[in-house]
């Protein structure tokens, strides 16, 4: 998925599109594809749109990565589902992730974790820590007595990576050509009573949306030098 405007990645993304914003130097994207090569992975679908002609001009069909690459092109926005709908020929079950993050998921695990629960939509997940920078008050269901303070306290979640493994059945809930998110899926999934596996993982990920994750990738260079 690599048709956004980036617009949180701002000044960064203003003239060049965010999955070509280079860490080291290599462009995101292209990392994920070495990524993605050495999962065992040997075809994969770009779906596009703001600054598409950029983002092909730069991968072309794939071979300078020994991975054979096609494009999907939105008329229009459609969200971060939608777009995988435009795509025919797609096999029973498939992988799906963002085209601006850095992790050192093992993609083949994810996968086969996925088809060994028979799952329709699997989600690799990640724990991430959240800092109040300010000092939280509690207060009674009246609001207007104080019952407990913490000094800016910190809250673990378990968050969306952005990369998942999902069967050709999951595009049974996502409308056609028109913007149909990923919590748009969870959600019409979660109501309609639908299992979704989860893969937690604990080892090194980024989603590069927000300048300060961009400028942590870059310091993390040598930590993530495996990558490059």
């Amino acid at each position: 998925m690599a048709g956004g405007k980036g617009t949180r990645l701002k000044p960064y993304s203003t003239t060049i599109p965010k999955p070509l914003v280079p860490v080291g130097e290599k462009a995101i994207i292209e990392i994920l594809l070495n990524r993605l090569k050495n999962s065992g992975v040997d075809e994969v679908f770009i779906c596009l749109n703001h600054f598409a002609e950029f983002i092909m001009a730069f991968l072309g069909d794939g071979r300078k990565f020994d991975i054979r690459i096609n494009y999907s092109v939105e008329d229009r926005p459609l969200s971060t589902v939608a777009p995988v709908k435009l795509i025919h020929d797609l096999p029973e079950d498939f992988l799906v992730m963002n085209g601006d993050l850095l992790t050192d998921l093992n993609f083949g695990d994810l996968f086969l974790h996925h088809k060994g629960n028979d799952s329709m939509l699997t989600v690799a997940t990640y724990k991430r820590t959240s800092k109040i920078d300010f000092g939280v008050i509690d207060v009674d269901c009246n609001h207007k007595v104080a019952v407990g303070f913490r000094e800016k306290p910190e809250f673990d979640f378990d968050v969306s990576m952005g990369v998942y493994a999902m069967n050709r059945k999951v595009l049974d809930f996502v409308p056609l050509n028109e913007p149909f998110g990923f919590d748009h899926l969870m959600l019409r999934m979660l109501e309609d009573k639908h299992p979704i596996s989860v893969y937690q993982y604990e080892g090194y990920w980024l989603d590069i949306g927000r300048p300060e994750d961009y400028e942590r990738a870059n310091e993390d260079i040598y930590k993530i030098s495996g990558l490059l």
